[in-house]
């Protein structure tokens, strides 16, 4: 079941953040970082922020989060994190589904980094193509995907 966060009740920003911290701790030895930024990310920075959190509950855990943040010009994929206890089991691909048809975008973007092969096959599997590389300050080569679609019917 997806449904909703509300992610300033602090006994659920963490469960998020548990999630959150088990997922890209994954994903930093995929990109073999030794400093990843979403890693170091607060508890205060769930709790306070304005972005939209919908989980993915399994059998009344929490097993997924994606963090959603919209406006009149485009829908941005914050973040898009499976606990690692759930990973292969398409909940990522049921985010995904969800994310494109709830939010009523025209343009649709999310970015990862480049050596995150899971990350980067599940956006281009639901039509994301490639528009941007570059290195961050930390040292991890960052792709950007677009997804547009204005004039597509459903996903």
């Amino acid at each position: 079941m997806i449904e909703k966060l509300k992610n300033s009740d602090l006994e659920i920003a963490k469960k998020m953040r548990l999630i959150f911290q088990a997922s890209y701790k994954v994903e930093a030895k995929l990109l073999n970082a030794t400093n990843f930024p979403p890693l170091k990310r607060p508890l205060e920075n769930y709790t306070e922020s304005n972005t939209e959190f919908y989980g993915y509950t399994t059998n009344g855990v929490l097993a997924a989060v994606v963090e959603i943040d919209t406006n009149n010009n485009y829908t941005l994929i914050r973040s898009l994190v499976v606990h690692p206890d759930y990973f292969r089991q398409g909940i990522a691909g049921e985010l995904m589904k969800f994310v494109l048809k709830t939010f009523k975008s025209n343009l649709f973007v999310v970015e990862t980094g480049l050596e995150n092969g899971p990350a980067t096959k599940l956006y281009e599997k639901f039509g994301f193509i490639e528009v941007h590389q570059w290195d961050t300050n930390h040292g991890i080569r960052k792709i950007k995907f677009e997804k547009h679609t204005k004039n597509e019917s459903t996903t």
